[in-house]
């Protein structure tokens, strides 16, 4: 005879995955989120290095944000598997077998979560479209994520391709709260 699971404790079983939407939608969130450091780190690029211009030490100020941005994440992924983004939409990044992320394992999401934006990037750069505006490379690089969204369906646990490749994975986390007492 098996005992049931205590009032307030998590269901057993193995945790649900966060639709495409949700993940999409966590993602743009992030991206307003990310706006926020990424400004407040540029700025103190700019005072260190006395930029008085913006291609004044553009690769070295790309290579700071990227490694700003890799600080970012993989110590909110490794501090409790979530961004202040997934904190909202209740998802989670853990690894294949639910063990929390290692560094290098968190190293390893980060720059395969970034070079999946490389071709759009390319895309566009190739044809000039930044020159043209921002209409014809925000159309390309929106539905290149709606369809690298969509390519996760494909995947047997609906799993992004570089949640796949580096044996992590996002899955639906709502914490536990302690039953209210009345008094």
């Amino acid at each position: 005879m098996s005992a049931a699971a205590p009032t307030g404790a998590p269901a057993a079983g193995p945790p649900s995955v966060p639709s495409v939407r949700r993940r999409l939608v966590c993602l743009l969130y992030e991206g307003i989120l990310l706006f926020a450091v990424v400004t407040i780190a540029a700025l103190v690029f700019s005072l260190v290095m006395q930029q008085r211009h913006a291609l004044t030490w553009r690769g070295a100020a790309m290579a700071f944000l990227f490694v700003v941005m890799g600080l970012y994440f993989t110590w909110c992924w490794r501090r409790g598997g979530q961004t202040l983004a997934m904190q909202t939409w209740h998802i989670r990044v853990q690894t294949t077998s639910g063990e929390p992320l290692s560094m290098r394992r968190a190293l390893a999401r980060y720059v395969c979560a970034y070079v999946w934006m490389l071709p759009p990037l390319a895309l566009v750069a190739v044809n000039g479209l930044d020159a043209v505006g921002v209409g014809g490379a925000t159309a390309i690089v929106l539905a290149w994520v709606l369809g690298y969204g969509l390519a996760s369906r494909a995947h047997p646990d609906r799993q992004f391709w570089h949640d796949a490749l580096c044996g992590t994975r996002l899955v639906t986390h709502r914490p536990v709260r302690p039953p209210k007492t009345t008094r």
